[in-house]
């Protein structure tokens, strides 16, 4: 049954940049070191052994890397931002819980095939990317400095530009290592809320042009995330199914919680896990500053959620049990420090 296979209490319906991860068992020196390399931390290696009793279709990662904070967890001491920003994946991907991370900055700004290799340079074969598509393309709002909305935007899901700046780029540049497209849509402005059915057209023909740019790269999930609460439905979902692509569980204030968004990949059956926990729900809608405030430094479990790690995972043990893939990252935000989060929902997952 479709309810046993997703493990979750819920009646079906008929229908940044990129971070790091290493610690070190010396304390590092007050100032932050400056070394042209990252090490990770020797203590990352004791989750080998549950590493290897993971599903192997399942790939966890988080969602920004350049954390000092994660000294001792992730690093070998503790690095200033900017030389995580630039050196840590190469230590990141070393741990062996991370088999993917989240490329957050692409939504601010599209990156050339040339940043997108120099990342896929910096890991191994086994490793796989999720990569955000740009707000130019995914926002209906043209948007000032502060984020305040100015103006429709014109380019709102248009296919050669989502196609030109950002599946050609991460394709080309990541090649074999590309896992995952996420097309997350901005809050929608009510003109377009209430419209759903020109709304999904228009995303209906961009995935139709993203899923040909793709021919190339058959293994390459297009899965796309909400903020809007009443897209969740049928006609959504038969839009996905119609191009090959699947729903993005966002787990944060603005949506409902996991619960009521697994009915999404229900109606999608078969088809793959794709999962970002952004924001404890305890902060709101809004709550991104508040949390990064309680949290800081990121190097400890402040806010946790046992109710959606434990949903998520019965939600993941469901589906690679199938043989389907699952790509779950979890950013800092979501219970005060990701690889700690992901340590846990590695426990639970084989509970």
């Amino acid at each position: 049954m479709q309810g046993d296979l997703f493990g979750a209490a819920v009646s079906l319906p008929p229908d940044g940049l990129p971070a790091d991860a290493a610690s070190s068992a010396t304390p590092p020196s007050s100032a932050p070191r400056r070394p042209s390399r990252v090490r990770p931390a020797p203590v990352a290696q004791d989750w080998h052994a549950l590493a290897r009793r993971l599903p192997a279709p399942l790939r966890f990662g988080v969602s920004t890397w350049s954390y000092p904070g994660w000294d001792g967890l992730v690093w070998d001491g503790e690095y200033s931002p900017g030389v995580l920003s630039r050196h840590g994946l190469g230590a990141y991907h070393r741990h062996p819980l991370l088999r993917t991370v989240c490329v957050d900055r692409a939504f601010w700004r599209p990156l050339t095939a040339g940043q997108y290799a120099a990342y896929a340079g910096q890991v191994d074969d086994d490793f796989r990317f999720v990569v955000k598509c740009p707000a130019l393309v995914t926002d209906a709002q043209v948007r000032g400095e502060t984020g305040k909305a100015l103006k429709p935007n014109p380019d709102f899901l248009d296919p050669r530009l989502a196609v030109e700046h950002f599946v050609r780029p991460a394709s080309t540049g990541l090649g074999d290592r590309l896992g995952v497209l996420v097309f997350q849509l901005s809050p929608l402005p009510l003109g377009w809320l209430g419209r759903p059915a020109p709304l999904l057209d228009r995303l209906g023909l961009m995935l139709a042009a993203v899923r040909q740019a793709l021919a190339g790269h058959p293994a390459v999930i297009v899965a796309v995330e909400v903020r809007d609460p009443e897209l969740l439905g049928p006609a959504l979902a038969d839009t996905l199914k119609a191009h090959g692509a699947t729903f993005c569980l966002g787990l944060h204030g603005k949506m409902p919680p996991i619960g009521a968004q697994l009915p999404m990949l229900r109606a999608l059956w078969p088809g793959p896990l794709v999962c970002r926990w952004s924001l404890n729900r305890v902060f709101g809608a809004y709550g991104y500053a508040d949390a990064q405030k309680k949290h800081a430094p990121f190097d400890t479990l402040v806010s946790e959620d046992p109710h959606t790690r434990a949903e998520l995972a019965r939600a993941i043990r469901g589906i690679t049990g199938a043989g389907q893939p699952a790509y779950v990252t979890v950013s800092n935000d979501a219970e005060g420090c990701a690889p700690l989060s992901i340590q846990k929902l590695a426990q639970a997952v084989l509970l």
